[in-house]
């Protein structure tokens, strides 16, 4: 039986390990595409960064750095220590020798790539699978857009900041009172393809205010997914209430959402009809179809390679009863 063509919507962390474990799963890892979050990009040093394509690049590269889930191995920081002698020069307000963001020596020359690139006029698009080819990744990699758009957060202490001021610098230990996207940005054509034309769509267990909401807040993207939705899973990040990594779960109670499963459903029942879920939230099942999906309970905790693909085996197992 051949590989169903599979979407994957993608933010950082959570969906690298799914999309390892989904790579595992199937015959044909050409099959997937990966659709990823870019609304965390920025310029960092003069650098283009896209810190969600590279940590799904450099896992399924196998080459992420296991201990921080992000990076890589081994990585070495001499270039950031050495900012450290620009500091007392650096003039009041100017944002020269930034070392809360930190780039690793290796990690570096993606950076100096893609933003050469750039330069030159490459589309986003067009760089990552660039990227993802000199990494030998197996699957499709693409941008949600390849045009320009920012993450934003409201905080009562520090008023509007970006997404990574305020999930690097101030390790997201800030209370958020709104998400904002910054700029006009369309879909782009590779990621409205895999949407439009794959058998299965998958909602990666990725943060779903600001991993995956900036995708859905592309024009037509909850319209595809909607007209799909029969088509389409969602993997819930929260567990028992938390987030296994990262703010999801406080940022949902800050902004009105409910974390848990329940909470999850509810941002997700308009344009996915299953929701997997971790067995400590068995017990929430009926809630979850109450609030209209399907619930399927399995472990989810992607702590090793195999549980990672036993969870991708167990999405497309209920992604496929649903379209029977």
């Amino acid at each position: 039986m051949s590989t169903p063509s599979i979407a994957v919507v993608s933010g950082g962390v959570g969906a690298a390990r799914f999309l390892a474990g989904l790579v595992s799963a199937v015959d044909d890892p050409s099959a997937i595409t990966a659709i990823v979050n870019t609304a965390d990009d920025c310029e960092i040093h003069g650098l283009a960064i896209s810190p969600d394509i590279d940590t799904v690049t450099y896992t399924l590269a196998g080459a992420i750095d296991p201990d921080r889930g992000w990076g890589l191995m081994d990585e070495r920081w001499i270039a950031m220590e050495s900012l450290a002698r620009y500091e007392a020069v650096r003039p009041t307000g100017s944002s020269a020798a930034n070392r809360w963001f930190n780039l690793g020596d290796r990690d570096l020359a993606t950076h100096l790539y893609r933003t050469a690139r750039r330069a030159e006029g490459a589309t986003l698009t067009a760089i990552t699978d660039e990227v993802r080819r000199a990494w030998d990744v197996p699957i499709s990699i693409v941008p949600m857009t390849d045009d320009r758009i920012a993450t934003t957060v409201d905080t009562v202490e520090h008023g509007e900041i970006s997404f990574q001021d305020y999930f690097v610098r101030l390790h997201h230990d800030v209370a958020v009172t709104a998400v904002h996207f910054r700029g006009e940005a369309r879909l782009s054509p590779a990621a409205r393809q895999a949407l439009e034309h794959a058998d299965v769509v998958v909602i990666a267990p990725s943060n779903p205010l600001v991993s995956i909401g900036p995708i859905r807040s592309l024009p037509d993207v909850d319209h595809i997914l909607a007209a799909r939705r029969d088509h389409v899973v969602a993997v819930s990040p929260i567990v028992g209430g938390a987030a296994l990594k990262g703010p999801a779960d406080h940022m949902m109670v800050e902004l009105g959402h409910e974390a848990s499963v329940v909470g999850v459903a509810r941002l997700y029942q308009p344009i996915a009809s299953v929701l997997v879920v971790d067995e400590v939230d068995a017990h929430l099942a009926d809630a979850v179809e109450g609030a209209g999906m399907r619930c399927v309970a399995t472990p989810s905790i992607m702590s090793t390679p195999a549980r990672a693909r036993a969870l991708a085996a167990v999405t497309l197992a209920a992604a496929n009863d649903r379209m029977r």
